[in-house]
């Protein structure tokens, strides 16, 4: 084979593996469908829409406190079963202590794993030029309180909460009943957040 003829081979080698590699890792907005989309594919904050709610948030609740510290995640691997993407996203952590200041359940130091996303809030989409975000939260201990949260921005320094569960108990066969599986994220509409 003649050095020309392998240049010629390499070249298309090269050509069809750069082709391959750019249809795997498209690039689509944050509202796009799943539905609509390649395997693989990446969701990105092309316009800046998650960062308005970047922020440590502070709001108190049945005499709890909870801090919500919300921070953006970019290309977070997502793995739904048949459909695999990467998302920008936002990604909820908080604490929440009782009125004495007993700290009650603290996820701000976790580290969410995609095999085990307990305590775990993402964000699905943003809707409405950033100013509305619905987030899916994977529950407490044996998914307890698996529901959507949608938080909307009201002005520069405060949000809105509306916390939605499926499910808010379990039984002993389902779940250890050493575990505890309070919810202590609070249960309801039009809670005001303000930012620190």
């Amino acid at each position: 084979m003649s050095n020309k003829l392998i240049s010629k081979v390499s070249l298309i080698i090269v050509l069809v593996i750069n082709l391959i590699s750019c249809k795997a890792q498209q690039t689509y907005p944050l509202l796009t469908s799943l539905d609509n989309i390649p395997n693989m594919s990446h969701i990105r904050d092309t316009n800046n829409e998650l960062q308005s709610f970047v922020g440590k948030y502070v709001s108190t609740y049945n005499g709890n406190q909870i801090t919500l510290y919300i921070t953006k995640e970019n290309n977070k691997f997502f793995d739904y079963g048949n459909q695999k993407v990467y998302r920008d996203v936002l990604s909820v952590k908080y604490i929440v202590k009782n009125s004495s200041g007993i700290i009650l359940q603290d996820t701000k130091n976790m580290s969410f794993q995609q095999d085990d996303l307990s305590y775990a809030i993402y964000s699905l989409w943003v809707t409405e030029n950033g100013t509305k975000a619905e987030l899916i939260y994977s529950g407490t201990n044996c998914s307890v309180g698996f529901g959507s949260i949608n938080i909307k921005k009201i002005s520069a320094t405060e949000i809105s909460w509306e916390y939605r569960p499926n499910d808010v108990t379990t039984t002993a066969d389902k779940c250890p009943p050493n575990l505890d599986t309070t919810i202590y994220l609070p249960i309801t509409k039009d809670l005001i957040f303000t930012k620190e």
